[in-house]
């Protein structure tokens, strides 16, 4: 079996590019990154392995952060959700636990497993289930490919849990889950029904702990060099450029458990005269200009500091700040018919078909896989 063992800089590189791929939500990377640092620092490792070294049979949790970003900020995780949730879901399934996933890569979620895994000895796939942030449990291409509903379970900071047995669907799911999360201070953790390593081949986005590690390495590398940090983002993903310029406008409110709001930006630059809006639902959603649209879910709409690189979430956003909004194509799996039909434009109440911004981008994974003499069930 192929592992990557991390260290402090990988950290630093996949934070930022979870943050970029968060879509400006999935919570918040920098404070993820703290927590994963300091495990390293009390002697733990945290190894990633590739999908197709998973066993087919190998038992693999989905885990994530999940409410408001912007309660998230501000209500800092405990730090042991992650494990006492493992432990909820093998007393209610009877399952060893082989290995986690991140649910979606997208902001400090997709840095979420490495506490747990970190605490436990368990390996992290490179792969989420959305390639990206999305603001709902069901979206994602594992219950696109048939994942079970049941059994989920949910965690605080003050050690509550609760485990939901009996869901006739993913989007009830989603409404129990978000119910819970509320009652929980709007920001909770949880995990979703047990997949097999079979299941992950065939319904995970690939490699995109690797992806984030290269958006990260683009990021300070252009920084180091005194180059664009942008147009960096832009090489390595095979995004482009939607507009340059600064926030004019934010309306920003909480409502039902989630951050929903709208941005004004204003072009500066090559972009003085343009007016780009963007829809936000924890992450942004919908962007148009002249009330055309230009960019939709499920391709990615990215926001950085214009100087930096630094990826900017939906509660750091404010008036004057300015920002480079990017457009990243959405994952393959994400443009099949059965997955636009949970996260398409239609799905967050939009009258219009997807329309592609261009064609899909395949992540490969880094070159720091290193062949190890144990498998997965031998180390678990």
């Amino acid at each position: 079996m192929k592992t990557w063992t991390l260290t402090e800089s990988d950290i630093e590189r996949i934070a930022i590019g979870t943050g970029i791929l968060g879509t400006g939500g999935g919570g918040n990377s920098y404070l993820a990154k703290l927590m994963a640092r300091e495990k390293l620092r009390q002697g733990h490792e945290i190894k990633i392995i590739q999908p197709d070294d998973l066993p087919d049979d190998a038992i693999v949790l989905a885990v994530g952060a999940i409410g408001a970003p912007t309660v998230g900020l501000e209500k800092i995780e405990e730090g042991f959700e992650g494990d006492r949730i493992i432990d909820a879901m093998e007393q209610a399934t009877g399952l060893k636990i082989a290995a986690l996933i991140a649910d979606e890569i997208g902001g400090g979620n997709g840095l979420s497993p490495m506490n747990p895994a970190a605490v436990r000895g368990l390996p992290i796939v490179d792969a989420d289930g959305m390639g990206r942030a999305f603001p709902e449990t069901q979206m994602t291409s594992f219950f696109v490919g048939g994942q079970a509903t049941t059994p989920a379970a949910l965690t605080d900071t003050h050690g509550n849990a609760m485990v939901v047995t009996a869901v006739q669907d993913a989007v009830q799911l989603e409404r129990m889950m978000r119910s819970m999360t509320i009652t929980m201070g709007c920001s909770a953790f949880m995990a979703t029904a047990p997949m097999t390593g079979a299941f992950i081949k065939k319904h995970s986005i690939r490699h995109t702990v690797s992806f984030a590690w290269e958006l990260g390495n683009a990021v300070l590398n252009a920084q180091d060099d005194k180059t664009d940090p942008v147009d960096a983002v832009l090489a390595t993903s095979g995004g482009r450029p939607l507009i340059r310029g600064k926030i004019i406008d934010i309306e920003r409110t909480l409502s039902g458990g989630f951050a929903r709001g709208l941005l004004n930006v204003a072009g500066l630059g090559d972009d003085t005269g343009r007016n780009v809006k963007i829809d936000i639902q924890n992450e942004f959603i919908f962007a148009r200009e002249n009330d055309e649209p230009l960019v939709m879910v499920p391709d990615l709409i990215c926001i950085v500091d214009s100087k930096t690189g630094k990826p900017i979430q939906t509660e750091e956003l404010r008036y004057g700040l300015r920002i480079s909004v990017l457009c990243l194509p959405a994952p393959r799996y994400l443009r099949s018919d059965a997955a636009l039909d949970v996260m398409g434009p239609r799905a967050f109440g939009y009258d219009c078909e997807f329309v592609p911004m261009d064609e899909p981008y395949d992540p490969a994974p880094v070159k720091f896989y290193k062949n190890t003499a144990k498998s997965i069930t031998e180390e678990t």
